[in-house]
C-alpha cells in the first residue's frame, strides 16, 4: 500500500547542504523514482503503471514534451517522468471528508508541497461567498451554475480562459472554440510564461514559432550549444539523446550560469557503460556566463564569424544567404559596430574565450542550438533569440540534416496547445477556419495574455476565471498582486487532477471540476477514448490511459468542456428550475432562491455561436479529431496516421524545404542592440529556477539532489565572494527584496522572508533560488519586449539581514 500524505509542511529548519553533484542520473536516480512510486502507488500499480509510460499503446508522460524515438525501450521514462505519473497515479485521494475536515483558511496556510502530496481530487465541490468549507455539488448542478454565471456577464471580455500545457489536444481545441463562441480571445496560457518570447522572434525571423529540428537531427549534429536550459532535471530523456550524438562524435558546448550535472556527465541506466563504466561525458566545454548575458555570446560568434570570412573566407554559406535570407548587410554592420569589450562586459566572458568559442562553431559542419527559460525569461529575450537564429543563417543551419533551433518546450502538451488554437491572438486564417468549420463568427479582437489578464482581473475588469488545468497562482509572477485579483473575480473555477494552490486562493465563489488523468482509462459507453498530444518537435501521437479512474464521479476534460458547451450553446429560451430536492440545499451548494433563470444564454445561442452535436464530441473523440483535420493544416487523415502507435509529423515550412512564411517570405538576419542586465552596486541579479524534486509548479519531495540540497527549498545560491563582499555568512538567514522602478519612477519593493544563504559556483553578481518560493519578487509589470513573458530570471535584489 502507498504511505499516507504528510501531515505537516516543509520544515525548512531541518535543510541541509552539501557538495554538489558532478554526473546526473545513474542508480540513484532509479532507486529515488522507485521509492516515489512505491509511496504513491505501491508495487503492483507501480509495474503497471510505469511500463506503460511513452509505449506506443501506452499514455504519454505528464511531464515534459520530450520526443520518443520509434523503438522504445522497456522503461521508457525517467526519474521526473516517473514522479509525474506517481503524483497522477497515487493511491491518496481529497473528497468531501477531507474538505470537511480543513477550512480554507487551514488550506491557505499549508505549502505547495503539502497541498500537492494529499492525493487525487474525486468529486465536484464548491466554496460559496463567505463560507469556511469547499461542499460537494453535483456534475450537472455545478455546470449550470458556471455555464449561468457566463451568459450572465454582458461583455465576453470579462471572462478569462487560462490553459495548462498537459491538456490534450482534443480538450484544447474544444476549448477554444467554447471561449470563442462566448465571443472573447482571453486565452492565456502556460506559454506566455515560458517559451512566448520563442514563439515571438522564431516567428518573425523564420515563419514559424517552433523548432526546426527533429530527434534525429540531434543525434546527427556536429555541434549542439545547450544554452540556459538544465537537461538533467527539467529534460532529462534528453541526456540520452545527446549521449548518442557524441558517441557519433559530435562535440557539446553548455552555457549556464550554474553547472548543471547533467551537462557534466549522465550515467545511462539503461546501459551497462552508464551502470557501470562512468558513464558519458556531456559538455566538452562548459561557458559560465553571467545571467542575461546570452545575447552577448551569440553576438560574439557571429561577429567572430564574419571577421573570419573578412579574412579568409569560405565560413559564410553564401549560397543559403542569397537564396534564402534578407537583412544580411544590416546585421553584417551591426556585428562590426559592437565591439569585444562590451560582449566581454556583457558575458562575463574573456574575448579569447569567446573568440574559442566561435571557432567550434566555425569548424562544425552542421550545429544546433537549445534552450529553455534562461534565454526566454529577460526583458532582451526576444533580441537574444533573433541573435541565435543570426548565427544559424550565417553557416546555412537551418533546413538540412543535424542543424538548427531547438526551443526545448516543458509541459507535454504545451506546443500542442498552441497549435490547435490556445492563443489570444489567433491568426486570420484559423479563425476564418474555424467560422466555416462550426457556421458562426469567431472574435477577431485580441485577447489578454497572462500578464494582461493578472492585470485586467486585479483592476476589476474580470468577473470570472477558469483553468484548464495548472497551478494559475503558483505559476505566475508577482505573488501577492495575483492573489489580490484572484479574490475580486466573482466566480473561480478549476478543471484539476490534484489539490493545488489555486483552490485555496480563490474569487468570491469557487468551483473545483476533478477531472480524469493522462495515466487513468477514458471509457465511453462501450469505447476507450484516446487522445493526442504534440511533442516538442512537431510529432503528434496518440494518447491511451490505463489505470481504473481514481473515482467513478471523474469525468475528461473533453467531457466537461463539451457539456459546458451544451449548456451554453444548445438550450431553450424557457427558464430552467432546479429540482425541489436540491434547491436551497447548501451541499449541492444551488442558490437558495432555487430557480435559475437563463434568457441570456438562450439569446446567445440564438444569435451567435458554433454549431456542432456536442454529445457526440463527448461520446467519440475521433469526431473531434476530424473537426481539427478540416481546420487546421497539416493533419489531414488524422485518425489512420495515429493508429497503431505511429506518429503524425506536422509540417515545418523551415525544416522540410526552406519555406519561410515571414513578411518577406525569407529567413530574416535582423540587427539587434547588445542589452544585458546592469547590476547596481550592493545588488545581486536572482534567477528563480526549479528544484530536482519539482516540475514546474509541482513539488515532489523537499531535495535538490543535484545541488547538494536536502530537507528543504527556501535557499538562496550566491558566489562565496559576494557573500563575503556584501557582509554575509554562508547559512546566514535573510530576507530577499526585490527592487524595481515602477511606471511613476519610484522604487517598488517586494519580499520573500527566511532565506538561508548557500556558497555557490554562480557568476560574480548573481544568484539563485526556487520557485513558486520566489515568484512574489517577480514585478508584474518587468515583462521582455514583444513577448510580453516575464523577467523571472532578472530580478534584481537585495539581501536583507533579519532582525531575528
Amino acid at each position: 500500500m502507498a504511505t499516507k500524505a504528510p501531515k505537516n509542511d516543509i520544515d525548512e529548519t531541518r535543510v541541509r547542504v552539501s557538495h554538489p553533484k558532478e554526473v546526473a542520473v545513474g542508480v540513484p536516480a532509479v532507486l529515488h523514482a522507485l521509492q516515489i512510486a512505491h509511496e504513491q502507488m505501491g508495487v503492483v500499480r507501480s509495474v503497471q503503471t510505469l511500463m506503460r509510460v511513452n509505449q506506443k499503446e501506452g499514455f504519454d508522460c505528464p511531464g515534459c514534451a520530450w520526443p520518443e524515438e520509434d523503438k522504445r525501450h522497456v522503461a521508457e521514462f525517467c526519474e521526473n517522468g516517473a514522479k509525474a505519473v506517481a503524483e497522477e497515479a497515487t493511491l491518496r485521494r481529497v473528497g468531501a471528508t477531507f474538505f470537511a475536515e480543513h477550512s480554507i483558511d487551514e488550506l491557505r496556510g499549508h505549502d505547495d508541497w503539502w497541498l500537492g502530496q494529499q492525493g487525487r481530487l474525486t468529486q465536484p465541490m464548491i466554496l460559496e461567498e463567505g463560507a469556511t468549507h469547499y461542499v460537494p455539488v453535483e456534475w450537472d448542478a455545478a455546470l449550470r451554475l458556471v455555464a449561468d454565471h457566463i451568459a450572465a456577464i454582458d461583455d465576453p471580455d470579462e471572462t478569462v480562459f487560462y490553459t495548462s500545457g498537459r491538456t490534450s489536444n482534443e480538450a484544447a481545441f474544444l476549448y477554444q472554440l467554447l471561449v470563442r463562441g462566448i465571443g472573447t480571445n482571453n486565452l492565456p496560457d502556460c506559454s506566455n510564461m515560458c517559451h512566448e518570447s520563442s514563439g515571438s522572434a522564431l516567428t518573425e525571423t523564420i515563419g514559424i514559432g517552433k523548432g526546426t529540428v527533429s530527434l534525429e537531427d540531434i543525434h546527427k549534429a556536429d555541434l549542439l550549444i545547450v544554452a540556459g536550459q538544465n537537461p538533467g532535471t527539467n529534460h532529462p530523456r534528453m541526456l540520452s539523446a545527446l549521449e548518442k550524438a557524441k558517441q557519433r562524435g559530435a562535440r557539446v558546448i553548455a552555457v549556464n550560469p550554474l553547472p548543471e550535472a547533467g551537462l557534466l556527465k549522465f550515467e545511462n541506466p539503461q546501459t551497462a557503460r552508464g551502470v557501470a563504466f562512468g558513464g558519458t561525458t556531456i559538455a566538452d566545454r562548459f561557458v559560465q556566463i553571467r545571467s542575461g548575458g546570452d545575447q552577448g555570446l551569440f553576438q560574439a560568434i557571429g561577429k567572430h564569424l564574419l571577421e573570419a570570412e573578412e579574412q579568409e573566407g569560405g565560413v559564410i554559406d553564401r549560397n543559403f544567404v542569397e537564396t534564402f535570407t534578407s537583412g544580411f548587410d544590416a546585421y553584417r554592420q551591426a556585428m562590426a559596430e559592437v565591439t569585444w569589450a562590451e560582449l566581454v562586459d556583457a558575458t562575463g566572458i574573456q574575448e579569447a574565450t569567446l573568440r574559442e568559442i566561435g571557432d567550434e562553431v566555425l569548424a562544425s559542419k552542421s550545429t544546433i542550438v537549445c534552450w529553455a527559460m534562461g534565454l526566454t525569461q529577460h526583458k532582451h529575450s526576444v533580441p537574444t533569440l533573433r541573435d541565435v537564429v543570426n548565427v544559424l543563417l550565417l553557416q546555412g543551419n537551418i533546413g538540412r540534416t543535424g542543424a538548427g533551433v531547438c526551443p526545448v518546450r516543458g509541459h507535454s502538451n504545451v506546443q500542442g496547445d498552441r497549435t490547435v488554437g490556445i492563443y489570444e491572438k489567433p491568426s486570420a486564417d484559423f479563425l476564418d477556419a474555424l467560422d466555416r468549420e462550426f457556421a458562426f463568427s469567431a472574435p477577431r479582437k485580441h485577447g489578454f495574455d497572462t500578464v494582461e489578464a493578472i492585470r485586467a482581473m486585479r483592476d476589476g475588469r474580470v468577473k470570472f476565471f477558469m483553468g484548464m488545468g495548472g497551478n494559475f497562482v503558483s505559476a505566475t509572477p508577482d505573488t501577492a498582486v495575483v492573489e489580490a485579483a484572484m479574490s475580486r473575480v466573482d466566480l473561480t473555477v478549476h478543471v484539476s487532477t490534484k489539490l493545488n494552490r489555486s483552490h485555496v486562493v480563490t474569487g468570491r465563489r469557487a468551483i473545483i471540476l476533478p477531472t480524469l488523468g493522462r495515466t487513468d482509462r477514458d471509457r465511453r459507453g462501450d469505447t476507450e477514448q484516446r487522445v493526442t498530444v504534440e511533442d516538442s518537435m512537431g510529432a503528434v501521437h496518440a494518447s491511451r490511459g490505463r489505470l481504473a479512474p481514481p473515482s467513478n464521479d471523474l469525468v475528461s476534460e473533453v467531457a466537461i468542456v463539451a457539456r459546458l458547451c451544451g449548456h451554453l450553446f444548445d438550450v431553450a429560451p424557457s427558464p430552467r428550475v432546479a429540482p425541489a430536492s436540491h434547491a436551497g440545499d447548501p451541499e449541492r451548494g444551488l442558490p437558495e432562491h432555487g430557480a435559475i433563470e437563463n434568457e441570456g444564454r438562450a439569446s446567445r445561442a440564438a444569435s451567435n455561436a458554433p454549431h456542432a452535436e456536442w454529445t457526440a464530441l463527448e461520446a467519440d473523440y475521433s469526431r473531434i479529431r476530424s473537426h481539427i483535420e478540416r481546420v487546421i493544416p497539416g493533419f489531414e487523415d488524422f485518425e489512420s496516421r495515429i493508429e497503431k502507435g505511429r506518429t503524425l509529423l506536422l509540417p515545418n515550412g523551415p525544416r522540410d524545404e526552406r519555406r519561410f512564411a515571414t513578411a518577406d517570405g525569407m529567413a530574416r538576419f535582423t540587427a539587434n542592440p547588445l542589452e544585458y542586465p546592469v547590476i547596481p552596486e550592493g545588488r545581486l541579479l536572482l534567477q528563480t529556477l526549479r528544484s530536482h524534486d519539482q516540475y514546474n509548479t509541482t513539488i515532489y519531495g523537499k531535495d535538490d539532489r543535484y545541488r547538494g540540497i536536502s530537507d528543504g527549498r527556501r535557499v538562496v545560491l550566491v558566489n562565496a565572494d559576494d557573500l563575503v563582499d556584501l557582509g554575509f555568512d554562508e547559512g546566514d538567514i535573510i530576507d530577499l527584496v526585490s527592487e524595481w522602478r515602477g511606471s511613476d519612477g519610484a522604487t517598488e519593493e517586494r519580499r520573500a522572508e527566511k532565506f538561508r544563504l548557500v556558497a555557490y559556483s554562480t557568476p560574480r553578481g548573481n544568484a539563485a533560488a526556487y520557485y513558486p518560493e520566489t515568484n512574489v519578487l517577480v514585478p508584474l509589470d518587468s515583462v521582455a519586449d514583444v513577448s510580453g513573458t516575464p523577467t523571472s530570471k532578472a530580478v534584481i535584489v537585495r539581501l536583507e539581514r533579519r532582525a531575528d
